[in-house]
């Protein structure tokens, strides 16, 4: 598709403005501010009981002296009432819930015994207090219980040869000597991935453990990845894969799960596949090893009758359209079920009647829920808010026996809360209410969505973000998204939060410019070796549009700041579109793209990005778009933010574009966080990070 499917409008004609708060803020009502980012409850996890009586979720609390996180255990009717505390263990971090499916046992994570593991509360006691599960050796990650409750898969981190959850001889093959030094031999593929350095011969894997008439993990378990010589590599997959990536069989005899061979082409390789274990001590076996992209999500459907995964088709590419494709066990047929749906599944469940598949997808500026029809491949877009409500992002959705949805929302005005409806097609209702009275008591900021003629013509989407009701000039922020292929749509962040700024008194500009996802492969294809090209385009164009759509944006104060690719966008703009801003904040940036292509972990990203390898397929598209070729044109005030666990794009890269800010004299400020990744998560680290960039912008914005 070379450009979006709906009809590509004049700037006067295309304007879409969905107001999320339409009146002024009372004067009561104070201002958002790094505080209540750093407090307000996380939610996550919903389930529900097997009769549809109660609903489960985790919930994180943040001290705010201390700062310290601590996840517990809460339950509310599902027909609605107040919530309670469930399985409280007191400082113990309970997590990750899941009903026994007689409903009679509540399983889930806790660190009370001094590790990560199962617990256990029998619901048919009153008063009964949890009860530990499992006792491995090694940390619990995660668990899947068996559809009829007989058994447990968990998975954490152990020995390749280690024969079950923990052992005492630790694996780790890159510490042979009597020094600290890490060697890795020839072909070792990973040496470091994300924020942790790599200890060959541990991995994370899975074991399925039968339990005992009381619920107790009763025996060693049997490896998902079978004898050593067939399989090495992580189940669930790192740095980012989870529970969606292990299933039961319908029967409970065997599961599905993802893994990546690792090997000396690792990071290289996208090529995520899908196992099937039989757990009768058999040789687990590739299904998808005919393809060598991503595949994921496994998900069989509660009849047995069906399998459904996710997959890409190119190899290298992450950011590749992850289309359905299924298999009738019956007939043997398989095939790709939504080739002619233009999005990317980012979740997929069965209907309980096993008649349905529900996924969620980004679309343009919302992440809503979709109906597939498993033999049609029929896509049908769900619309689960009321009437004059924005879907927002829709997520960890559980189909329920009555024909109803359980699932989270969140939305750039309000963190992720527990959603509701009895039936598809009537509007769901909030079932928790963890943030509701410390939102209430924040002044609203108000968001504007837009869309313009962007590069090539084609339309392009945006967002304005600002204090309700505000009327004097107000300085601008162009915030600009990481990924390359991400998107700064209607979601809540708790890193780059557009309401947290606003809230200061500042107007945030966002655009989702060509590479963004939720609009379609084409576009999101759109910046492959275009780094500094088409996107450059559309934030150009977006920041005019902006400014004349709202006059309260003062266009002679304005400053950029991005993170990841977004920090490279910075170091771009700084050399590209000097004399817009006032000030430039780059976090996680890339500084100099050839070296960047040597240093990160994930070599398949950059080799894709910039269309082969730096040394001799393709020198000249990374320097085409490289930034640091452009320094004699710097000259606008940055501040650079980096982290000395970022792999991803290591620190070195902030260093140097500070070094060359130094040396050319233009006024700039490094911050450093020697405990963080990519991101910043640590409490007490967001709260400088907060510090840091609004102390920044203040200098540069308000005079």
């Amino acid at each position: 598709m070379k450009r979006h499917a709906f009809a590509l409008l004049a700037l006067s004609s295309a304007l879409v403005a969905v107001p999320v708060f339409a009146q002024s803020a009372p004067s009561a009502q104070k201002q958002m501010g790094i505080e209540d980012l750093l407090t307000l409850k996380r939610i996550a996890a919903p389930v529900a009981s097997p009769d549809g009586k109660w609903v489960v979720w985790q919930q994180t609390d943040t001290d705010a002296q201390s700062y310290k996180r601590q996840a517990g255990l809460w339950r509310v009717m599902a027909k609605g009432g107040t919530a309670e505390r469930v399985a409280d263990l007191t400082d113990a971090a309970e997590s990750d819930p899941a009903f026994s499916p007689d409903g009679k046992r509540l399983y889930f994570l806790s660190g009370k015994s001094g590790s990560s593991q199962v617990w256990m509360l029998d619901l048919t006691a009153a008063g009964a207090a949890p009860v530990q599960a499992s006792k491995f050796k090694a940390d619990v990650s995660g668990f899947k219980l068996s559809p009829d409750g007989a058994k447990i898969i968990a998975w954490g981190d152990v020995a390749r040869d280690c024969p079950t959850l923990g052992c005492e001889k630790d694996g780790n093959t890159t510490l042979p000597g009597l020094g600290t030094g890490r060697h890795y031999k020839d072909g070792a593929g990973f040496v470091r991935h994300w924020d942790a350095w790599e200890t060959h011969g541990n991995y994370s894997r899975a074991f399925a453990f039968a339990l005992g008439a009381d619920g107790i993990v009763a025996d060693s378990g049997t490896a998902l990845d079978g004898p050593a010589g067939v399989l090495t590599g992580d189940t669930p997959t790192k740095p980012h894969g989870g529970g969606e990536e292990v299933a039961w069989t319908a029967d409970s005899k065997g599961a599905w799960f993802i893994a990546r061979q690792a090997d000396r082409n690792e990071p290289l390789s996208t090529n995520t596949d899908l196992w099937h274990a039989p757990l009768d001590g058999g040789t687990p076996h590739n299904i998808t090893d005919g393809n060598e992209a991503t595949d994921t999500l496994p998900t069989p459907s509660p009849d047995g009758k069906w399998l459904a995964w996710a997959a890409m088709a190119r190899p290298g590419y992450e950011s590749d359209r992850l289309v359905v494709r299924i298999v009738n066990f019956s007939t043997r047929e398989e095939k790709t079920l939504t080739t002619s749906w233009d999005r990317s599944v980012a979740s997929l469940a069965w209907t309980p009647d096993s008649k349905s598949l529900i996924a969620t997808a980004q679309d343009v500026m919302d992440t809503p829920a979709f109906r597939i029809d498993p033999v049609s491949g029929k896509v049908e877009r769900l619309k689960l808010m009321s009437k004059g409500m924005n879907e927002g992002h829709i997520s960890n959705v559980v189909p329920l026996k009555n024909g109803g949805l359980l699932f989270t929302r969140d939305a750039i005005a309000h963190p992720a809360e527990v959603w509701m409806t009895d039936k598809i097609g009537k509007p769901a209702r909030q079932l928790s209410r963890a943030n509701d009275a410390q939102l209430a008591a924040m002044a609203p900021v108000a968001t504007q969505r837009f869309s313009f003629a962007g590069a090539n013509g084609d339309t392009v989407w945006g967002q304005i973000h600002k204090p309700a009701g505000a009327s004097a000039k107000l300085p601008v922020l162009l915030f600009i998204h990481g990924g390359p292929q991400g998107t700064y749509n209607d979601s809540w962040s708790w890193r780059w939060n557009p309401k947290v700024f606003a809230s200061q008194g500042y107007a945030v500009v966002s655009v989702d410019f060509h590479g963004s996802t939720g609009y379609g492969q084409a576009f999101t294809d759109a910046i492959n070796k275009d780094w500094g090209g088409k996107p450059l385009v559309d934030l150009q164009k977006g920041m005019e549009a902006a400014l004349r759509i709202d006059s309260a944006l003062d266009s002679t104060n304005t400053c950029a700041l991005g993170a990841s690719y977004g920090g490279y966008m910075v170091n771009w703009i700084e050399g590209q579109w000097p004399d817009r801003f006032k000030c430039l904040v780059q976090h996680d940036g890339v500084f100099d793209a050839r070296a960047m292509a040597y240093e990160t972990e994930e070599l398949w990203f950059d080799e894709w990005e910039h269309g082969g390898k730096p040394y001799h397929e393709a020198p000249e598209e990374y320097e085409k778009w490289n930034p640091v070729n452009h320094v004699a044109k710097w000259k606008t005030p940055m501040l650079v933010i980096t982290s000395e666990k970022d792999f991803r794009i290591p620190y070195t890269q902030g260093l140097a574009s500070f070094a060359a800010l130094q040396r050319k004299g233009i006024p700039s400020e490094l911050l450093v966080f020697p405990d963080e990744n990519h991101w910043v998560l640590k409490p007490k680290n967001s709260k400088q990070w907060h510090q840091t960039v609004f102390a920044w912008l203040d200098r540069w914005l308000r005079k």
